[in-house]
């Protein structure tokens, strides 16, 4: 029997799992989620979230991983038989993330190149949905392939599916060694140079601002659950994964803080680059700064490039900069997002690795040409808000639940991270994740259930961005719904390649 993988040392874990939180969600989703909740308040309520639900969430999982070794459809069923569905779910959940995501890399790889000229022009939002993707059909309909959009797609599939063939120690573990402190340097540049641009004390002071009228509000506090849980890479299957391949002496917990840190020292040093160039463009325009903020791609591929056009020198250059970090910050995240179900395949059917990856790997692949078409941008909409929103989240709520209430294994699970870890856990980490992160996440998805069903049909409100019930029905519920109801028939009709009667002894193996 083939010994399972592990990581060469401590810090390629670390680098892997810091790779796989910092992605393109920090760069474009933080900063504006903390101006719109307070500012410098948000970092109140931020905190707490991080302390109470992401932590204790990685340290968890990351138990989980270490203590049942197995991908997390296996640890799952090591845990108890009748869970090995949730594992799946969460699996196909990143399956389908690893489809669109890997798009938006290879837009930020157009974008690069763009930099160096200028490409966009002065109208930077007609040339991303007009020339660039070429957005000419309605929602639901294809067109034809982009191949501004297609060809750097097959290259970022290259990249992927190369790393992930060479394994865990000579493929992830090399790529993080140098995509993260690459990423590291790349985005301290940017920062530097946002910092001392005119206007930068303008958009910084925005950003730092204190309003302790807002962490009043309920409302507040979900966002800093929301963006921290988003954040971290929880319940995408990932960092159970990840932790499978640490060896027996391992700091669990200690892992867990200098991931979680990590993480949100990257994001609070996004906020400052991002809101020195906002400053910056808002001084420009003659605006205040609030008028110039965006989030998500309108902030990476609208407001950017109208930034790069005002810098006083080196344009292409800091340009370059600024779409090479969304590459690095993709692709680390898109590698650990794709060893997921590489892992799973491995583990479920006793494959080889090279064949894993070339069905899983390649079958994502060749299911991401849907966004590298026309209509793509329409697609990569609705499947990303539906399967984040009643993917990642309700799953998270479910394991956390699952774990805490029903099978009662967080006893079990904090005995064995205090076994191997400097910091022991204490009655901190059993209430967070047996009462308050429940709690929370539980109104979380209160909220989503009530905006996207009860006001469609209570005030008729309409679908998601204004979307039709059909489009909305196959596009967005039904992705959601087949994630779950792929990962339950993963469950039951297909079975492990070893007797259970094996299980205990294969684990007590590769725990040696």
């Amino acid at each position: 029997m083939e010994t399972r993988s592990q990581w060469g040392t401590r810090a390629g874990f670390i680098l892997a799992a810091v790779g796989s939180a910092v992605g393109l969600g920090n760069i474009w989703r933080f900063p504006a989620t903390a101006f719109e909740n307070g500012g410098g308040a948000f970092f109140i309520p931020y905190l707490f979230a991080l302390l109470t639900a992401g932590i204790p969430l990685l340290i968890m999982e990351f138990t989980m991983g270490h203590k049942y070794r197995g991908s997390a459809p296996l640890a799952f069923r090591r845990m108890s038989k009748k869970t090995e569905g949730i594992g799946w779910w969460a699996v196909m959940v990143s399956f389908v993330i690893s489809t669109y995501y890997a798009v938006i890399i290879a837009w930020a790889m157009s974008y690069a190149i763009f930099s160096f000229n200028q490409a966009w022009g002065d109208d930077t939002e007609s040339f991303l949905f007009n020339d660039y993707l070429n957005l000419t059909v309605d929602p639901g309909q294809t067109g034809g392939f982009e191949l501004g959009v297609l060809i750097p797609l097959l290259l970022v599939w290259a990249i992927v599916l190369g790393v992930l063939f060479k394994g865990v120690k000579k493929g992830i573990e090399i790529a993080n060694r140098i995509f993260i402190p690459t990423l590291v340097v790349v985005f301290l540049i940017i920062v530097i140079r946002a910092v001392t641009l005119p206007g930068a004390l303008q958009g910084l002071e925005a950003f730092f601002a204190p309003d302790f009228s807002q962490i009043l509000s309920p409302d507040v506090w979900v966002a800093a659950y929301g963006q921290i849980f988003f954040s971290l890479s929880i319940a995408f299957a990932i960092m159970i994964t990840y932790s499978s391949y640490l060896p027996k002496k391992s700091d669990l917990t200690n892992n867990a803080f200098i991931v979680g840190f990590g993480n949100s020292s990257f994001e609070l040093l996004a906020g400052i680059g991002v809101f020195a160039a906002l400053g910056f463009m808002a001084s420009q325009a003659g605006v205040a700064v609030d008028e110039v903020v965006a989030g998500g791609v309108g902030l990476a591929f609208v407001v950017f490039p109208q930034i790069i056009n005002e810098f006083p020198g080196l344009n292409g250059f800091f340009g370059f900069l600024f779409f090479a970090s969304l590459v690095l910050a993709g692709l680390s995240s898109l590698i650990s997002i794709c060893e997921t179900y590489i892992a799973g395949l491995v583990d479920k059917f006793k494959i080889s690795r090279a064949k894993a990856v070339a069905f899983g790997g390649g079958l994502s692949a060749i299911v991401s040409l849907l966004y590298a078409t026309q209509g793509g941008l329409f697609f990569l909409d609705a499947v990303d808000y539906f399967i984040n929103q009643f993917g990642v989240a309700l799953i998270g709520l479910v394991e956390v639940v699952l774990v805490a209430w029903f099978l009662r294994k967080l006893g079990e699970l904090k005995s064995h991270a205090n076994e191997v870890s400097d910091i022991k856990l204490g009655s901190w980490w059993t209430i967070s994740l047996g009462g308050i992160t429940p709690v929370v996440l539980g109104v979380m998805m209160y909220q989503l259930f009530t905006q996207n069903i009860l006001k469609k049909f209570d005030n008729d409100t309409g679908n998601y961005e204004g979307y039709s019930d059909a489009f909305i029905l196959w596009s967005g519920w039904a992705v959601a719904a087949g994630a779950l109801i792929i990962g339950v028939l993963l469950m039951v009709f297909t079975k492990w390649k070893q007797p259970d009667t094996q299980d205990q002894e294969e684990l007590s193996k590769e725990a040696k």
